[in-house]
């Protein structure tokens, strides 16, 4: 009796399952229940992931990348210290000094005053006598102008890529200590001075590199 009792216990429940479905709402309220519990979820997440990036973020140490380079800027190849229609007139009266030169070209690169000789640290220019316009080899900044009548007076530019140019023999000069000149920018006229007579009106030219003389023909083509 038990038995048949429950069993028709659980048909009239599977019944009523069944009515149940049958209902018109129930599947909607079904997939209602379904997607609230759906957004629930997502709901929980986002507010889970809200707070991970909301943490604050370890302290990392600052790294200097030290002084910015500025890797555009204008590089200049070096040009004659006068006007290039000058050229072929201009003649290199005295040369750089260099022990491995010939016994012609360290003969040529003497310089005597009273019987005392030096070796010359540029190259002398002069243009059969003539007067003309001295030029800045390079852009550059004028770190030195040295009014001397008797060693001549001296221009000494100093350039971005580390090399320095000196003009001495000058007069009428242009510019002062400080100024900012441009490349092939007038800065006077080659004259003549009492140290070097022998070479008459002419411009003595020298390149420093890294604080060193070189030969100023080694950037020139003569």
């Amino acid at each position: 009796m038990r038995e048949d009792k429950n069993s028709k216990t659980s048909q009239n429940q599977q019944d009523e399952k069944v009515q149940l479905q049958k209902k018109p709402w129930f599947w909607p309220a079904v997939y209602a229940g379904g997607a609230l519990m759906l957004a629930g979820l997502l709901l929980g997440y986002n507010s889970l992931v809200s707070k991970v990036e909301e943490a604050p973020s370890p302290n990392v140490a600052e790294v200097d990348s030290g002084p910015v380079v500025e890797t555009n800027a204008k590089t200049e190849t070096m040009k004659y210290p006068f006007k290039e229609a000058n050229l072929s007139k201009m003649q290199v009266s005295q040369e750089f000094y260099e022990v491995e030169a010939n016994a012609e070209s360290r003969e040529k690169a003497l310089m005597v005053f009273n019987q005392t000789f030096t070796t010359s640290s540029g190259i002398t220019l002069a243009m059969n006598g003539e007067e003309f316009e001295v030029l800045a080899a390079l852009s550059g900044k004028v770190k030195q102008v040295k009014l001397d009548a008797f060693t001549g007076n001296k221009i000494v530019i100093e350039h971005a890529d580390g090399k320095e140019t000196h003009y001495s023999s000058v007069k009428d000069i242009a510019v002062k200590e400080g100024d900012e000149v441009t490349q092939g920018q007038v800065l006077g006229k080659a004259t003549d001075n009492e140290w070097n007579q022998t070479a008459g009106v002419s411009l003595h030219f020298e390149v420093l590199e890294n604080g060193k003389y070189i030969n100023p023909k080694k950037l020139l083509a003569f």
